[in-house]
């Protein structure tokens, strides 16, 4: 009986994905074509090498549009370029992550905004939100809600604060204000963002 060839099916099925989108990064289908004919000269581990670039290529052009999500600066205001981390190790122990840092040019008031998603740690965040009284009994910690999502608001003797949403019960966002920075301006900041794109492009 003839066997399966599943490195051949992965090649296939990933160039058929990739032809059928118009502009499609080279480089990705570039790959995919010398990981098959690799495979079919007998060359599996130049295949499997081929194929692994070429995933890598895609998860970088997936972190850059995860990492458009995120807010461009309000006005009076300066940001960093988003940062975005997801798969390999670091991916299992924390999901996918989103994160970029906002400074204020003429307070010097900082936020950052960090989103999380499909990590097993959300578990317990989920549990706390789920408690308002768990939540108060942590000192400075009070339940917090914005539309139909809810969350907590904490803030220490320092004057840092942090705004924290469950987004459904797998996408955790936390906006974190520093030097300065003010209930206000966190909140600016979250109505900036649509938070249904936002979890549906993480999530589908």
């Amino acid at each position: 009986m003839h066997k399966t060839k599943p490195l051949r099916i992965i090649a296939s099925l990933l160039l058929l994905l990739f032809s059928a989108q118009p502009g499609a990064a080279d480089p990705v289908t570039d790959q995919i074509d010398a990981a098959l004919r690799a495979y079919q000269s007998g060359e599996p581990k130049v295949a499997i090498q081929a194929l692994q670039f070429a995933a890598a290529q895609i998860e970088e052009q997936l972190a850059e549009q995860r990492a458009t999500l995120l807010p461009e600066p309000l006005a009076g205001w300066s940001a960093e370029v988003a940062d975005s981390t997801s798969g390999g190790l670091i991916g299992l122990l924390t999901g996918t992550n989103i994160s970029r840092h906002y400074r204020q040019d003429r307070s010097g008031a900082q936020i950052s905004i960090t989103v999380t998603a499909d990590s097993p740690l959300l578990t317990m965040m989920n549990m706390l939100m789920a408690s308002p009284m768990l939540m108060q009994a942590e000192p400075g910690t009070k339940p917090y809600s914005f539309g139909a999502y809810r969350g907590m608001l904490q803030s220490d003797g320092a004057g840092d604060i942090q705004l924290s949403l469950m987004l459904g019960t797998r996408i955790l966002l936390q906006i974190e204000g520093s030097g300065g920075a003010t209930k206000d301006m966190l909140e600016a900041y979250l109505k900036a963002m649509d938070l249904p794109a936002l979890e549906k492009a993480l999530i589908g």
